[in-house]
């Protein structure tokens, strides 16, 4: 097999130590070191200094946990690094060691066996983990939300029949005069002073409870985590905002199409960067996000059509704005999920959706162009006959007899 990198390594990195294999090709066979270092700082300095003294000019790694990050950062500007999905690149079962490992990963590199995964710039790695951080504090306060629904249900407070925010203001104001030993029902009704459907007697009937001493404190302890989640979120969203200052304008494209808010176009400048032309098409970022079908193929036979797992974080993002981007009455997308639930079902649907937003998103950020809708009868103009002959066929269906002439 042709050796592609004839001087390269391979790093088999763990949490205390990185093994590395030099490998380099001459007219014999292949010349192996093996060596491990120290995950410190000072051993990965010590690292690079033993690769430049090989001449090494290509180092791969495979991306285990976060452990390869700073092993990343120390080695970049000193080699071509590649770095691989740990499913792409198994050694054999049964014969698995750290050296045997390195020594692998050093071999399938110097044949140009190494598929490298996206790494995006530090800026938009940064990006990432606000984004990524924030979305964990927004499920985190979702959970304390309904931990406080779920005491009220034990002290039989039927706060949240009457009241659709339970931590607004109204909601608030009567969890604070709880938590303060107010427990008279007529009291607590009166401090709802927002409008609500609930009538006065209807108020009074589901603030009717026993709230004990122990659910003043774990209602206390709930709302203290809430109100430090909400401070906590809004100091990411300042961080994100400076961040987000080389990226601005275009999320702000992204943010013209249907569905994707402010933090939604945040989110996907954050996953994927604004520099496409790290995916050759929009079907190599589909598969990136693990947005289209999988291969699984066998005896000539599609043996299932399952998303891959992964992209876990682009993937929610862009579903839920796609659940919102068909509420858009006479728009492309309405009208694909629509056509699409009919044959495949409304998950398979949204999926579609979802993946036609991010191949838009590669156009726009490639071509710096503004989303531009298709509209609802784009499917209908793309084979005009085949709509004709639908339609006439539905009118013969029940009873017409029909005669078409183009106009």
């Amino acid at each position: 097999m042709e050796v592609i990198y004839p001087r390269c390594a391979g790093l088999d990195v763990h949490k205390e130590t990185v093994v590395a294999c030099v490998r380099i090709a001459g007219d014999g066979p292949p010349l192996q070191e093996v060596r491990t270092f120290h995950a410190t700082t000072s051993g990965l300095l010590a690292l690079t200094d033993w690769l430049d003294s090989f001449g090494v000019e290509h180092v791969g790694m495979e991306a285990t946990g976060v452990y390869w990050k700073p092993v990343w950062h120390v080695l970049e500007g000193h080699f071509e690094l590649v770095l691989a999905n740990a499913a792409h690149v198994k050694n054999v079962p049964g014969r698995k060691t750290d050296v045997n490992d390195a020594m692998w990963l050093a071999d399938l590199l110097a044949h140009g066996l190494i598929r490298a995964s996206f790494v995006p710039p530090v800026a938009v790695q940064e990006l990432r983990s606000l984004t990524r951080t924030r979305k964990q504090f927004v499920r985190e306060r979702a959970s304390h939300v309904q931990r406080i629904e779920k005491v009220l249900e034990d002290a039989n407070l039927k706060l949240s029949v009457v009241i659709s925010d339970i931590l607004g203001k109204g909601g608030r104001a009567v969890l604070q005069a709880l938590i303060e030993g107010q427990s008279d029902a007529e009291r607590l009704a009166s401090c709802i002073t927002t409008r609500v459907k609930a009538s006065r007697s209807e108020l009074i009937e589901a603030l009717r409870g026993r709230a004990s001493a122990h659910h003043r404190f774990m209602l206390k302890l709930h709302l203290g985590h809430i109100d430090a989640l909400d401070k906590a979120i809004a100091d990411i969203e300042k961080e994100v905002g400076l961040g987000l200052e080389p990226f601005r304008a275009a999320a702000k494209l992204l943010s013209t199409m249907p569905g994707l808010s402010s933090v939604n176009a945040n989110v996907v400048v954050s996953e994927i960067g604004i520099d496409m032309s790290r995916f050759a098409t929009p079907g190599h970022l589909l598969s990136w996000a693990c947005m289209c079908p999988r291969n699984d193929e066998s005896a000539g036979k599609r043996r299932s059509t399952r998303l891959r797992r992964g992209g876990k974080w682009l993937k929610t993002t862009l579903v839920q704005a796609a659940w919102s981007a068909i509420k858009v009455k006479g728009s492309y997308l309405q009208a694909q999920f629509h056509r699409l639930r009919a044959r495949r079902g409304a998950k398979k649907a949204i999926i579609a959706v979802a993946a036609s937003m991010l191949t838009a998103a590669w156009h726009m950020l490639r071509d710096g162009t503004e989303w531009h809708d298709l509209g609802a009868a784009h499917f209908d103009r793309a084979n005009v006959t085949k709509t004709a002959n639908r339609l006439i066929r539905r009118l013969q269906q029940i009873g017409y007899t029909v005669q078409a002439t183009p106009a």
